[in-house]
């Protein structure tokens, strides 16, 4: 795994190695192990590696044989070795093991169409001499990020791995995008391609960006989706058994290492099933790496040790079962996260996935997870309510709103791990409008408190509802039911916006490798083919996975309630954290440059302080708002 970083037409070759080389420094976290660089007067370009294949030949750029080809790479690609033969066959000379040197090639002999030919996570540069041009590429699934701004009137292209290396450059725009916040507050992550600054952008999964160094003209395209509407006619015993294999191979894939390798183990079904795998194919004890919390609500300690245990004499040899009790209240590490995430995101789970990839990296340099099952196969409870609310469509609008609407204002905002907070979370969205209902069920601060909290920045700002922003996904989704036209917008936007950001962020900084092997495109593409009922039988979700992988996870593992990498942010609002809380947001920059407005804040710290109401969600993502603005001002003093 590695950082990249690139500057094209800089104008001035000592200002770009210098800019190149602060941008590469940023990123050093992602690749401790070597840097590289190269610059002529067109194109600078970084590197930062952290070694996992071919130790000692994997050094970039790395470039073709006549020197007009190079590259700089982040990420893995599981295949490549199928690719070497050809190749050389084709007249390539390949000098080492790598999977960038692969890449090159397959560059020089298909141009872009050689993306539809790999499988791995990547975020990639081509500079193309021959052309006189940039090529940028991330992977399908959104795991690899990538950065860019281009300069139309200096027909400049920056571009990095991080936001953090990108604001190195000095002429990098530091406006602030108020969609972008406006967005942010209800999601906990900026949607891409926007980014917090104006004229900054992530490049999309699955996208590719053509660069002309003559003319700065650039242009980007989709080379992959999932198809939702054609469906396998495969039996359902047959579907367990293909979905068995495929995911064994994907594992397999993800073994590919010359450097010591582990996996997450949270006691859920996703990580139990992948270790389960691992443990039949490795020939040595599988690492397994477990956190725990004092808060007995949130740890899942016993859960992970059952399946570790459960594991023993499946495999050739035992399960290697490591396990922690962290303390993630540490305000200085919410502090460092929020540097490294380089704008504002507010999943709160990005603090114990930070101290279990920091417990990890004690021991091992890759890990495999179980992340984006829960999108692929229906496993989260929103699908549930998604599918079963539909029903409610038979009501008018103002009977579903005094049958459904009028009691879930009477139950108290208890919190959504509790029952009451699920109970009303669910007779909200089966009163909503059935094409408002996914937006309000994810929303984590609605409009209208939106509207009572924003201060003077936002006098003069008429926003684009979250709702249009997420809709415009959904409405162009080829799934044939609502139900899977959430799983394919949680797929565009929540697992790469969210999910993905926070586990490749909060590694990257413990410079921890994540292999996910749900994440292999044939996988995801099969589940995507499956029927709705094959994910989602009844109230079972994720019922394929269950049934194919029944003999391998005891079933008490299989069928447990989800709980999620969760942190009781509400206790610790009313606890540990209040005094810093109400400082920060009431003495902070959120109201003395005019964000939001005093008294409305005072108003929603006490009554959450009081217990009148849950507010944690929206309290948490003004006080990562709050710790960015004060990072962004020490940056720019």
């Amino acid at each position: 795994m590695c950082g990249i970083a690139g500057i094209v037409n800089q104008g001035n070759l000592p200002d770009s190695e210098k800019l190149i080389h602060l941008m590469t420094d940023a990123i050093a976290h992602r690749g401790p192990d070597d840097d590289g660089f190269l610059c002529d007067e067109k194109v600078a370009l970084g590197h930062r590696r952290l070694s996992i294949i071919d130790l000692e030949n994997g050094h970039q750029p790395m470039s073709n044989e006549d020197g007009n080809v190079s590259i700089v790479f982040n990420g893995e690609i599981y295949n490549h070795t199928c690719f070497r033969e050809e190749l050389i066959s084709k007249g390539h000379t390949l000098k080492t093991n790598c999977d960038t040197e692969i890449l090159l090639h397959l560059y020089e002999e298909y141009g872009p169409n050689f993306l539809n030919r790999i499988n791995g996570m990547f975020a990639l540069c081509i500079y193309d001499k021959r052309h006189n041009r940039i090529f940028l590429a991330r992977d399908r699934m959104g795991q690899k990020p990538l950065f860019y701004f281009c300069d139309h009137s200096r027909k400049r292209l920056i571009f990095c791995s991080e936001l953090g290396g990108l604001k190195q450059h000095p002429d990098l725009p530091r406006e602030f995008n108020l969609q972008s916040i406006h967005d942010f507050l209800s999601l906990q992550y900026i949607p891409c391609p926007f980014t917090i600054y104006k004229g900054v952008y992530k490049l999309p999964p699955a996208n590719y960006l053509e660069f002309n160094i003559d003319t700065g003209q650039f242009k980007t395209e989709r080379y992959w989706q999932l198809d939702f509407a054609r469906k396998s006619d495969l039996e359902f015993e047959d579907a367990c058994d293909h979905l068995r294999e495929l995911l064994t191979t994907s594992v397999k894939r993800r073994l590919m290492s010359d450097v010591p390798y582990g996996a997450f183990l949270s006691g859920g079904m996703d990580s139990s099933i992948i270790a389960g795998i691992m443990s039949k194919l490795c020939d040595h004890p599988v690492k397994t790496f477990t956190i725990g919390f004092e808060e007995k609500r949130y740890d899942e300690r016993r859960f992970a040790h059952q399946v570790a245990a459960s594991l023993e004499g499946k495999g050739l040899f035992p399960i290697e079962y490591h396990e922690k009790v962290v303390n993630p209240q540490d305000f200085d590490i919410l502090k460092k996260l929020v540097r490294h995430y380089g704008e504002p995101y507010s999943d709160a789970s990005m603090l114990p996935t930070y101290l279990l990839s920091e417990f990890t990296r004690e021991n091992v340099t890759v890990a495999l997870s179980g992340d984006g099952a829960d999108e692929l196969f229906a496993g989260y409870e929103r699908y549930l309510i998604m599918r079963y609310t539909a029903y409610s469509d038979l009501l008018p609008p103002f009977m579903r709103q005094i049958l459904l609407g009028l009691p879930a204002q009477l139950i108290p905002d208890s919190g959504e791990r509790t029952f009451t907070g699920r109970l009303k979370r669910a007779l909200k969205t089966a009163a909503a409008h059935s094409d408002r209902r996914y937006v309000d069920i994810i929303n984590r601060f609605n409009e209208k408190l939106k509207k009572q909290v924003y201060g003077d920045k936002f006098s003069d700002f008429i926003p684009q509802s979250t709702y249009e922003t997420i809709s415009s996904v959904y409405d162009t989704s080829n799934a044939l039911n609502r139900t899977e036209k959430v799983m394919d917008t949680d797929i565009q936007t929540y697992l790469p916006g969210d999910i993905l950001t926070k586990v490749d962020i909060a590694s990257m900084a413990c410079s921890l490798e994540i292999r996910s092997p749900f994440m292999d495109h044939e996988v995801a593409e099969f589940a995507a083919s499956l029927p709705l009922e094959y994910k989602m039988c009844g109230v079972s979700r994720k019922h394929i996975l269950k049934t194919a992988f029944e003999d391998l996870i005891p079933m008490d593992i299989l069928n447990r309630r989800k709980k999620g990498f969760g942190v009781p942010l509400a206790d610790w609002f009313r606890g540990p954290w209040q005094k810093k809380l109400h400082e920060h947001l009431l003495e902070g920059k959120l109201v003395s440059e005019g964000f939001f407005k005093e008294a409305p804040l005072k108003s929603l710290l006490q009554q959450h302080s009081l217990g009148r109401t849950d507010a944690s969600y929206p309290l948490w993502s003004l006080l990562v708002l709050e710790l960015f603005l004060e990072q962004e001002e020490q940056d720019l003093a």
